[in-house]
């Protein structure tokens, strides 16, 4: 099925719910697709829908009395029958499933969260209807539940769940990545999309909501002050807007205090622990819950278990807690100029130069080509390795791997990033090959690369070594976003 021209990228996503609604097995199916909001997720279904001909419900933040009007009101509008209003939930997900009877039809349940808060037993009765003796066995309607309350959602599929084992799709929909995001808001300079990137991300609702983008790096300075800085902006309540609006959260100061601990530089738990005067144990919850809404992920260390770190997933949340917190009066006063000028050292330092360290472990992920790399990894971690001579940990910014069970961890290419205005040179050379003689014993002994990432391109130097040297490789934002 030929992907809407409306929709942008998610081919993945297209190729997977077309593939679920398509299939010709007998008996309905049930999928789930979830992720949080603003991700497109609604449009993404109603283009399937649109597609197919298929019946799409959206449930709203009301009492389940007046979905089930709705949903008796959408229902009957589709099918052209004489409006009635359905009996109760049990009637309503027959009626639903009867769509089924002639062929493979899409149904879905949007914002479905809202059901399972509103509706008792609502998940109860879709495992008897979709039973093969009940109305499941006689009809091929391919059911999607959709909803942006993570926890909630992948509970539906997980322990006792009546759910549970009886759905054959689970799809997150994730934030476009960043080569992806830099098509969808038109930036065709690299260093333009990066800065774009790391502010707002990869949701695809941002540009909209942003009403303007900027097209040149000369335009970029204003665009934060007005659509990122301006109170009347949506943009500027949205990095408090993405945690209030978690479910899972009951106390969202301690949640606010650990986003901004880690925004901060505080990556470790013990680290968040003592930015907070908490004990250790104290986190265990909030980091959990912060990971599991996809807003804070976290990293184990290349070499060395039990020694996580923790980053922001959101670079919107990021920005809020590093920019925009802590100056209410001078916003209040429209100083939004003035407020970006002060901050320019603490965008460089904390935004930016973590930022591009994730977009390179990314592309080595997902960009570079084998022959770049020495083969594929299946692993792109950061770590820190001892170092005697120094007396203290080198960190290694990416650590590209190959790991299979029972084999040797192999190393492929370490890299260093560097997102500063200087361009890098020899010296930072030097101390990645100096990191490459630390690597622990039990990697491979194979030949590791070098990768070297630069927001400031490299010194003509440094290209003529890397020129000389196959196992040195440069790459600058153009590679980053272009090349592999």
């Amino acid at each position: 099925m030929a992907k809407p021209r409306e929709l942008f990228d998610r081919v993945h996503e297209w190729d997977a719910l077309s593939g679920f609604v398509s299939q010709k097995r007998p008996g309905a199916a049930l999928g789930l697709v979830y992720g949080r909001r603003r991700q497109g997720k609604t449009f993404l279904l109603s283009q399937l829908a649109r597609a197919t001909g298929g019946f799409m419900f959206t449930a709203a933040q009301q009492a389940a009395e007046q979905n089930l009007t709705d949903l008796s009101a959408a229902y009957h509008q589709f099918t052209g029958g004489t409006p009635a209003q359905f009996t109760g939930w049990p009637d309503a997900i027959d009626a639903l499933l009867r769509l089924g009877e002639r062929g493979p039809a899409t149904v879905v349940l949007d914002e479905f969260s809202y059901l399972l808060d509103s509706v008792d037993g609502i998940a109860s009765h879709l495992q008897i209807a979709l039973e093969p003796h009940h109305r499941g066995g006689r009809s091929q309607a391919r059911l999607i539940l959709c909803g942006s309350a993570m926890t909630t959602m992948r509970n539906v599929l997980g322990g006792t769940a009546p759910l549970r084992g009886r759905a054959s799709l689970e799809l997150l929909v994730h934030p476009l990545g960043y080569r992806e995001a830099a098509a969808f808001w038109g930036a065709r300079d690299p260093e333009l999309a990066f800065r774009i990137n790391a502010l707002v991300g990869g949701t695809p609702a941002y540009p909209a909501m942003s009403e303007t983008a900027p097209h040149t790096l000369a335009e970029f300075d204003d665009w934060v002050v007005d659509r990122l800085l301006n109170p009347a902006s949506v943009m500027f309540h949205e990095g408090d807007v993405l945690l209030r609006q978690q479910t899972e959260i009951a106390d969202p100061a301690l949640y606010f205090s650990v986003l901004a601990a880690i925004s901060r530089g505080a990556h470790r738990r013990s680290e968040i622990a003592n930015a907070l005067g908490r004990p250790d144990s104290a986190l265990g919850h909030p980091l959990a819950v912060l990971e599991s809404v996809r807003l804070i992920d976290r990293d184990d260390d290349a070499f060395r278990q039990q020694r996580p770190s923790y980053r922001i997933a959101e670079p919107l949340i990021r920005f809020h807690q590093l920019v925009i917190v802590g100056n209410d009066a001078a916003f209040a006063l429209r100083q939004g100029r003035r407020v970006w000028e002060s901050k320019d050292d603490t965008v460089s330092s904390k935004i930016y130069g973590p930022h591009l360290e994730q977009l390179a472990r990314e592309w080595t992920q997902a960009h570079a080509a084998e022959q770049t790399l020495g083969g594929w990894p299946n692993q792109v971690r950061s770590a820190v390795v001892a170092c005697r001579e120094h007396g203290r940990g080198h960190e290694i910014d990416v650590v590209a791997m190959r790991e299979e069970p029972f084999e040797p961890r192999r190393v492929l290419a370490i890299g260093e990033v560097k997102a500063t205005a200087k361009q890098v040179g020899e010296t930072e050379l030097h101390r990645l090959q100096h990191v490459r003689d630390l690597l622990p014993s039990t990697v491979t002994p194979e030949p590791v690369r070098l990768l070297l990432f630069s927001r400031a391109g490299f010194t003509p130097t440094l290209h003529r070594l890397a020129n000389e040297d196959a196992g040195l490789e440069l790459v600058d934002l153009d590679r980053l976003y272009r090349g592999e």
